[in-house]
């Protein structure tokens, strides 16, 4: 052989060397996450510490079956172990608290898509965007307590973290109308039944709707008193409802008000102290009412009253009346 054509047949040899190991250090091609929450197969066994797209489908499902997660995030938090409980009592499945393929059979009789494409729409994002203070002199100045970010406004309309929504849309502005983005679908079928009593459970942090058979037809997280102002226990009932609420700010009737705190009226919004819903019990000052803060919901303490995610607080006032019962317990 001669001199070029040995070159030529060891640079053609030192070649097919080099593809073979490109080759095999190629990643597996693996699935976005919404591919993986929309595959069927996706149902790895859940629980404490678990994270990723079986915690986010598993959250999702909940949410649309009215065993609210509260925030979806995609990690396995309290709030949804305390839905996982749930949903496993109301359907007399072995309560373990963690999502086994008892519980996924019985979640996957729901076959709708669970990440679905969303346009986002110029009313969803037009604002206005601003800052919400701390202190309720300074929120008393604001006409509306609307949304700070566009990135809220859809985590709210999604049930969803804005933490979240970032991560299943890698590179799409958020704020942007006519962008397509991919968001959890929880639109919640329509229940079938009628509530005909309401019980709040301290020792389980939740808000339960039950019917006239005593069946659980939602049940959602819920923060619940603290030491200094004690769930009032005993027997109530609904007083009234009042959706996007004036909020009257009263220092005496909250023991960590600061001295030189004044009376203030916090205008209606999402990010009003008692949210978007307030619903009235006949216990003077007590409601259960929504959040600005979906995400502490069931990890900070509240000033006696009983507070949900906004969403969750919706769904609850239409599905109660004035005079329906509202038991609170231990």
């Amino acid at each position: 052989m001669n001199r070029a054509a040995y070159a030529f047949a060891l640079s053609a040899f030192l070649a097919s060397i080099t593809a073979g190991a490109t080759h095999k250090r190629l990643p597996p091609k693996t699935a976005s996450m919404a591919d993986s929450v929309n595959n069927p197969r996706t149902q790895l066994v859940v629980g404490p510490g678990s994270a990723g797209p079986a915690v986010l489908k598993a959250q999702i499902l909940l949410d649309r079956a009215h065993f609210s997660p509260g925030e979806i995030d995609g990690h396995f938090g309290d709030d949804l172990r305390v839905a996982v409980t749930g949903f496993q009592q109301a359907r007399n499945l072995g309560v373990s608290g963690r999502v086994t393929k008892e519980t996924w059979d019985a979640l996957s009789h729901d076959q709708e898509k669970l990440i679905i494409p969303h346009t986002i729409s110029g009313e969803e994002v037009k604002g206005p965007f601003e800052p919400i203070p701390v202190d309720m002199a300074e929120k008393a100045k604001l006409k509306t307590l609307g949304f700070a970010t566009a990135q809220e406004a859809l985590g709210e309309k999604f049930h969803s973290s804005p933490q979240l929504l970032a991560r299943l849309n890698p590179g799409k502005d958020l704020s942007k109308p006519g962008e397509e983005i991919l968001v959890p679908n929880v639109v919640r079928p329509k229940l079938e039944s009628a509530a005909a009593r309401v019980e709040v459970s301290k020792k389980t942090r939740t808000v339960s709707v039950l019917d006239a058979s005593g069946d659980v037809l939602a049940r959602y997280p819920a923060t619940i008193g603290s030491e200094h102002d004690p769930l009032p226990l005993g027997d109530w009932k609904v007083t009234g409802i009042q959706h996007n609420p004036v909020f009257n700010y009263d220092p005496a009737l909250f023991w960590n008000a600061a001295a030189t705190d004044e009376k203030a009226r916090i205008a209606p919004g999402p990010n009003n102290p008692v949210g978007t819903v307030w619903v009235g019990l006949s216990k003077e000052h007590y409601g259960i009412h929504g959040t600005p803060e979906p995400g502490q919901i069931g990890h900070s303490q509240s000033h006696g009253c009983i507070r949900l995610t906004n969403w969750d607080a919706e769904e609850l006032s239409h599905l109660v009346k004035t005079a329906t019962p509202v038991i609170l317990k231990e």
